[in-house]
């Protein structure tokens, strides 16, 4: 006989012979062998079962009919409790019907005694091809998961894009009915369960249920991820979903801390988890906690940028009490413009931070700007610093540095004659063009030192009057049109706007 040669990618395939007759295992221990694979062999089911819970086997060739435990049975528990195992049986021409009937519980063939070596050979190595193949296109659409997954976090830095994206990634490549992700409580340092999804096709009701963290983390702690089936599964909750019928979870780890857990749970038998399925798993877990982190200091990040935004807009209203309230109003007036206009979210929020700092640069301004009574000539010249004066205070803060178009130019007009640069049309920044109308429309229906406040009608007409000179009219049309919806939402909610 020639000897075929293997192309199996990694360890040699492992086969496991079951007949309750000694000749035929050894005959077909010994052609196997010579074949290249390694062989062992158990006299009936319950002989096999045993040595399937120490040693994985890539095919297993039972006979039909023997003592304790018969081919179909063993085909049976093979099917419920072994991941990618090959089953063949061997039967006798007065069984073929029968053996015909196990192929469509999930035996990959059968074999007829009494056989030709020759004919087992080719039937082992069709089958561990059909096997290689199929482990070879689980790992490509693996890697491909993986691969989408890790596109998908690369771009986005929200945390709930992030956990959206890590869950349904779970759901499709490890085929569970529910996933779960946790995230460690910056605050109190506790894991709490942050969000969930679950599979189109699990049992309707199916609910997470609550983790038990304690014994989680302490697994965790030993280097071990979780894995667990059956009633050992329920050690890891304080309220198991109904039906549980196993769980797979591993921590969050980013900069050697635990930031979360990602939980894969199992509820329905065709869903059920496997020890395949750890590393895939694993491999999303490492790439999520990569992303929860970039998005915890973005998120962070954002935090300070806000924080310091505010403290600017409070010092500087500290100075004059009639200001007061003057940066959040048109930080308000701003973002309902700009989001009338189509603006896309992140342009929105540089447009309203833009709003709560356009006069910062009255900070730098040595005179009483709001006193009763009409600028001196020398006053209204150092009133009109204030843009730059702005400009300057931002320019050395480089995450406040995009807000400083809006800041350095909101005093520009649209025919060209404002100030500081004299700027006209669309060569001012569409954010300066935004604050310029929210600017003028909150300082004319807001008190001054020098005046009352102008009625709401008044202050329109004169904001309608001024488009195409002050204003770009585009601006006007949506921001008349913003402000109007705005008033009818907070007259509903008992929220008060100028008369």
């Amino acid at each position: 006989m020639v000897r075929r040669e293997l192309s199996y990618p990694h360890e040699t395939p492992r086969i496991l012979v079951v007949d309750d007759e000694q000749v035929i295992r050894e005959i077909l221990a010994d052609f196997l062998s010579l074949e290249g694979f390694k062989v062992s062999a158990a006299a009936d089911g319950v002989a096999a079962l045993e040595q399937l819970d120490e040693i994985h086997f890539d095919m297993v060739i039972s006979d039909l009919k023997m003592p304790n435990m018969g081919g179909l049975e063993l085909l049976s528990r093979i099917q419920a409790n072994y991941e990618n195992v090959l089953t063949v049986i061997m039967t006798g021409f007065g069984t073929v019907e029968t053996a015909i009937a196990a192929m469509k519980k999930g035996a990959y063939d059968y074999i007829l005694k009494p056989f030709k070596v020759e004919e087992v050979i080719h039937i082992v190595h069709r089958g561990l091809e059909k096997q290689r193949l199929k482990s070879e296109n689980i790992r490509l659409k693996e890697i491909i998961s993986l691969h989408e997954l890790s596109e998908q976090l690369q771009t986005s830095l929200s945390l709930k894009e992030v956990i959206d994206s890590t869950l349904s990634t779970c759901l499709t490549s490890i085929r569970c009915d529910l996933a779960m992700f946790c995230l460690r409580n910056e605050e109190t340092g506790d894991l709490e369960q942050a969000n969930h999804l679950v599979h189109p096709d699990a049992p309707p009701g199916t609910h997470p249920g609550k983790l038990n963290f304690d014994p989680i983390t302490k697994e965790f702690d030993r280097g071990k991820p979780i894995f667990a089936q059956g009633g050992s599964a329920i050690n890891y909750f304080i309220d198991p979903p109904n039906n549980l019928s196993s769980i797979m979870c591993v921590p969050l780890v980013a900069r050697q801390n635990t930031i979360g857990l990602l939980t894969a749970i199992s509820i329905t038998s065709d869903m059920r988890l496997t020890e395949g399925q750890l590393k895939l798993i694993s491999m999303l877990g490492s790439r999520a906690a990569a992303a929860v982190d970039n998005a915890l200091l973005f998120n962070s990040q954002q935090k300070t940028f806000r924080e310091t935004i505010q403290a600017l807009a409070r010092a500087l209203e500290a100075m004059d009490k009639y200001t007061a309230g003057h940066s959040d109003r048109v930080t308000t007036y701003a973002r309902i413009a700009a989001t009338k206009l189509g603006e896309p979210p992140e342009r929105v929020d540089l447009i309203t931070q833009a709003g709560m700092l356009h006069d910062i640069g009255k900070l730098g301004c040595h005179a009483n700007l709001n006193k009763a009574g009409k600028l001196t000539a020398e006053e209204y010249k150092i009133f009109k610093q204030h843009p730059t004066f702005g400009k300057d205070i931002l320019a050395p803060i480089s995450f406040l540095r995009p807000l400083i178009p809006g800041v350095h130019l909101h005093h520009e007009h649209w025919d060209g004659t404002g100030y500081p640069l004299g700027l006209k049309g669309d060569a001012i920044p569409l954010m300066a063009r935004i604050l310029a109308v929210a600017d003028a429309y909150d300082a004319m229906t807001s008190n001054r030192a020098y005046r009352q406040a102008l009625k709401h009608s008044v202050a329109m007409a004169e904001i309608g009057r001024c488009a195409n000179t002050q204003f770009d009219p585009n601006i006007v049309a949506a921001f008349c049109d913003a402000l109007e919806e705005y008033r009818k939402e907070c007259k509903a909610r008992g929220i008060p706007v100028p008369d």
